[in-house]
């Protein structure tokens, strides 16, 4: 988010493609096939150009299928929502699945999509970071094709401060002696009750070695690395370095929040960069980027990664044609397309060596780095009682007691695993 911690989609650079974009049939016919040509029908949201995407496969099919793309909402759960309840009904329209990368455990345990296996399988996984092929795989079987992924970075202005911080101490330290020198000082981020604000405490929690459920994913944990990361979600909530609207702001808040000249940091997805670029000539020059902050000096952070895979449905009527679509549009060159025009980073490490990839991300470097040792956030069917908990227990940051908090969680969280976690 957060639109599941994936962040915005990046500004269009060309014109034409947007207007493409804009004309993608928002319905079309969801039912038989096309003079005998298998209607694979393709449900997804994220990426404006995706249109461009299924018109290139259908071409490269050459008449073995015709793929007909479905445009979801954009908000995640209503993309889920809608899903969930044709999936529910054994809907047989449905084919290929953009699934956000925590519904991956779901969906597979409801038995609504197809497990990937032999040559599938393998081009799906060839190549692929792996932190997104975790996040398509459910006990120890792949059930999804990472089409693209994301990470936030420590987006910081240059002139205010010449070394980035390593660690949320320091940032928070920094910003409160620019903040004593009457110069901007925010560190802009998202802190509303929602997901956005459970990958905020997920990041924490990962960088300080800790965990929220057990390996299985079916039992809480909450360890002292938990219930630390409390801690410093609280420090920094409570040390006078946000925005005053931190508690009700999401990505696209953050990033204006930041643009408008308040902020000296920000931690948010990598739409921000092109944006800057359009959006505020003042400040691009001044404004860089370094990993997003740790707990320990001497620990890297590991950041949580966000996201869209591609499933295919239980009830397809064209499985075989389904897998062929999907890997089609998450090939290393459509990935390719899709980081530089929709800004959606890719998940087949080969693809950050392309040429085209120097101007649009000048900061890959660190957004692979990042990815290489980035976290998943905890893996269970029932995730999305998961967030919902955690998210009304974090609201407001700055009233969390840690110990206390922690104790409350071990109960609601087990809690909430225990259900069906099928429509919260």
């Amino acid at each position: 988010m957060a639109e599941r911690s994936r962040g915005p989609g990046r500004r269009r650079r060309f014109a034409a493609l947007a207007t493409v974009a804009l004309l993608a049939p928002g319905v079309a016919a969801c039912g038989g096939d096309d003079g005998g040509v298998p209607v694979i029908n393709v449900y997804y949201s994220t990426e404006q150009s995706f249109q461009k995407l299924v018109d290139d496969c259908n071409q490269q099919a050459q008449g073995r299928y015709r793929m007909v793309y479905q445009v979801l909402p954009r908000a995640a759960d209503e993309q889920r929502v809608q899903m969930v309840r044709r999936l529910a009904a054994e809907d047989d329209g449905m084919d290929v699945l953009g699934l956000d990368v925590t519904w991956t455990a779901e969906f597979a345990s409801a038995k609504w999509i197809r497990e990937w296996t032999g040559a599938a399988k393998d081009e799906a996984s060839r190549g692929t970071l792996q932190q997104p092929l975790e996040s398509a795989t459910y006990e120890g079987k792949l059930f999804a094709a990472p089409k693209n992924t994301n990470t936030q970075l420590l987006w910081y202005r240059s002139d205010l401060v010449p070394n980035p911080p390593k660690t949320w101490d320091e940032m928070i330290q920094m910003s409160q002696d620019l903040k004593s020198q009457g110069k901007p000082y925010e560190i802009d981020t998202m802190g509303a009750q929602y997901e956005g604000l459970v990958v905020l405490y997920n990041n924490m929690v990962a960088s300080a070695g800790g965990k929220i459920l057990n390996d299985d994913g079916n039992k809480v944990e909450f360890d002292q690395g938990a219930v630390d990361a409390l801690g410093t979600l609280q420090k920094f909530a409570s040390s006078g370095v946000t925005n005053p609207s931190f508690t009700n702001t999401q990505e696209d808040a953050a990033r204006l929040q930041f643009q408008g000249g308040s902020g000296a940091f920000q931690l948010n997805y990598p739409f921000v960069w092109p944006a800057l670029q359009e959006g505020a000539p003042d400040l691009k020059d001044k404004v860089k980027w370094a990993r997003y902050p740790g707990i320990d000096a001497g620990t890297p952070s590991k950041v949580t990664i966000g996201g869209f895979n591609l499933a295919v449905s239980t009830y397809s009527k064209h499985p075989e044609e389904a897998f062929e679509a999907a890997l089609c549009l998450r090939s290393p060159e459509h990935q390719l397309f899709s980081a530089v025009n929709d800004g959606v980073p890719p998940t087949v490490e080969s693809v950050y060596d392309d040429p085209q990839m120097d101007e649009a991300y000048p900061f890959k470097d660190d957004i692979l780095a990042q990815l290489k040792d980035g976290s998943n956030r905890p893996v269970t069917p029932a995730y999305q009682n998961l967030s919902t908990v955690l998210s009304a227990t974090l609201s407001p940051p700055a009233d969390i007691r840690p110990e206390q908090d922690a104790e409350q969680l071990r109960g609601s969280i087990q809690d909430a695993l225990e259900s069906k976690g099928v429509l919260p």
